[in-house]
C-alpha cells in the first residue's frame, strides 16, 4: 500500500534528534510498501536532503523513503507564538498533500498535536485510512507542567485531540500512559496498540570509536545525559547532584550533559556561577557519534522533571539508546522507566528532587565499577528482549497493514 506519513520532526541518524520515523517508515518499505514522509525543518534533525528548496519544499529519496521537506525552521529555543505557528503552517501545509497524493493510508506521529489536523482531513474528507501516533498526552502535560494556563487554549488543545482520536481508524501509544490516556477518551482498546521507542542495536549495539569530552579524565566516572534542555527535562535536578558532588570532594565523578534547548544557557550560566566544574557541556551529536560516546561512558542519566503526568506517559529515547549501548541507567522520577530499571537490575532508581541520592548512587556506580558493568549487561539483555527495534518495527506494520485490511 501506499502510505503518507506526517512527522514534522522526521531525522536520519545523521541529526541528533528521534530516528524513530526514520526506522519505521525503512520497514515499511522492506515489505514492499511505499512511504512518502513529509516534515519540516528541525533544528537537531537531518532529513537526508541537500538540494535547495524550491517554492518553500524539497523533495527526494533517502534510503528508498520518498521525503518531502517543508522550508519550516522550527527551534525549540523559539518562543510560544512562534512554535505555534510553525505547527499551523505545517498541518495546512499537509492537509494540501492529504488532498493530491494518491495514499491509501494515512499515519500521522506527534509532537506536535496539530500533527493530527491532515489525518482528520484524511478521514473525512477522503475517506482515507488513518492511524494516529501518540507520543505525548494533550493538553495534560503542558497544562501540568504550567506551560500552557489560557483555559481556552487548553480547550482547544483537548478538543483537537478528542477529534485526532475519534478520526483515528487505529492508535498507538508509546507509554501505557499514553494508551490509557486514549482510552479514557471513550477509543476502544482493541484499537489501541502500545509499542514504545525502540533500541537501535545496529547503531549502539556494535563497536564505535570510544570517544571523551576534554576535561574528563580516563579514570573519571562519566555520567551522560543526551538529549533536549528543556523545561520538561528538570536538568537543574543534575546540577543539584553536581553540587553536592562537589561538597563531597568527588572530582573524579563528571556529568556530561550533551544536546541544546531553551534552558542551556540558564544551565551553563549556574554552573559557572557555582563552580561546578564536575558538569561538562556539549553541542548535540549525530547517532553515530554519540554510539562513539556511549562506548566509554560509565552511566546514562535519564531525568525529567518532576511531573507526575510523566510517570507514565512518556517512552524517553534516550532510556532506550543508554540500553542499547549496554549503559546502567539513573533515573530520577517514579513510573515506567523506574519500573523497568528495579526490575531487571539495570540501574538506579532515586526519588525526584532528591540530590543526596542522586549524588549517593553515582558514589556507588563509581565505587563498584564490576557491578555497574552487570548493571549495563543485564540493560543489553532486555535491549535485545523486549525493545530491539526490529522486533518493536514488526509489530507497528502489523498494525497498520490489520488497520487497512479492516477498512477493505
Amino acid at each position: 500500500m501506499k502510505i503518507l506519513y506526517f512527522h514534522q520532526h522526521f531525522s536520519t541518524p545523521k541529526g541528533s534528534a528521534g530516528t524513530r520515523s526514520y526506522e519505521m517508515a525503512r520497514r515499511l518499505v522492506k515489505r514492499g510498501h511505499s512511504v512518502t514522509m513529509v516534515c519540516g525543518s528541525y533544528g537537531g534533525g537531518h532529513t537526508g536532503l541537500e538540494q535547495p528548496f524550491e517554492n518553500g519544499r524539497r523533495r527526494g529519496d533517502v534510503n528508498g523513503i520518498d521525503v518531502i521537506e517543508f522550508d519550516l525552521a522550527y527551534s525549540n529555543a523559539a518562543g510560544f507564538a512562534s512554535r505555534t505557528m510553525t505547527f499551523m503552517r505545517y498541518a495546512l501545509r499537509c492537509i494540501g498533500l492529504v488532498l493530491s497524493e494518491p495514499a491509501d493510508l494515512v499515519f500521522a506521529t506527534t509532537t506536535p498535536l496539530t500533527a493530527g489536523i491532515p489525518g482528520i482531513a484524511a478521514r473525512w474528507f477522503t475517506r482515507k485510512t488513518f492511524v494516529f501516533e501518540v507520543r505525548d498526552l494533550w493538553p495534560e502535560l503542558p497544562k501540568a507542567m504550567g506551560v500552557i494556563r489560557n483555559p481556552l487554549i487548553l480547550w482547544a488543545m483537548g478538543a483537537l485531540e478528542w477529534m485526532s482520536y475519534r478520526s483515528a481508524h487505529r492508535l498507538i501509544g508509546l507509554a501505557p500512559g499514553m494508551v490509557e490516556g486514549i482510552a479514557r477518551r471513550g477509543i476502544p482498546e482493541p484499537r489501541i496498540a502500545m509499542i514504545p521507542n525502540g533500541c537501535d542495536l545496529d547503531i549502539f549495539g556494535t563497536a564505535s570509536e570510544p570517544w571523551r569530552p576534554q576535561g574528563v579524565e580516563k579514570g573519571d566516572l562519566l555520567a551522560v545525559f543526551a538529549g533536549t534542555h528543556g523545561m520538561a527535562n528538570g536538568l537543574d535536578a543534575v546540577l543539584d547532584a553536581a553540587a553536592e558532588l562537589r561538597k563531597r570532594g568527588r572530582d573524579d565523578i563528571k556529568i556530561l550533559l550533551i544536546g541544546q534547548g531553551k534552558l542551556k544557557p540558564s544551565l551553563q550560566e549556574r554552573a559557572a556561577r557555582e563552580g561546578l566544574d564536575n558538569v561538562v557541556f556539549g553541542d548535540p551529536v549525530s547517532k553515530t557519534r554519540l554510539s562513539g560516546l556511549m562506548a566509554a561512558t560509565d552511566i546514562g542519566l535519564q531525568i525529567l522533571a518532576d511531573v507526575p503526568a510523566f510517570y507514565y506517559g512518556t517512552s524517553p529515547n534516550k532510556f532506550f539508546d543508554y540500553i542499547a549501548a549496554g549503559l546502567p541507567v539513573l533515573n530520577n522520577y517514579p513510573g515506567w522507566v523506574a519500573g523497568l530499571i528495579e526490575e531487571n537490575g539495570c540501574g538506579f532508581a532515586v526519588p525526584p528532587r532528591d540530590p543526596k541520592a542522586f549524588a549517593d548512587a553515582l558514589e556507588k556506580a563509581a565505587a563498584d565499577r564490576a557491578a555497574l558493568k552487570e548493571m549495563g549487561k543485564r540493560g543489553h539483555r532486555l535491549a535485545e528482549t523486549t525493545f530491539a527495534r526490529d522486533r518493536l518495527a514488526d509489530q507497528f506494520v502489523d498494525w497498520l497493514e490489520k488497520a487497512q485490511a479492516d477498512r477493505r
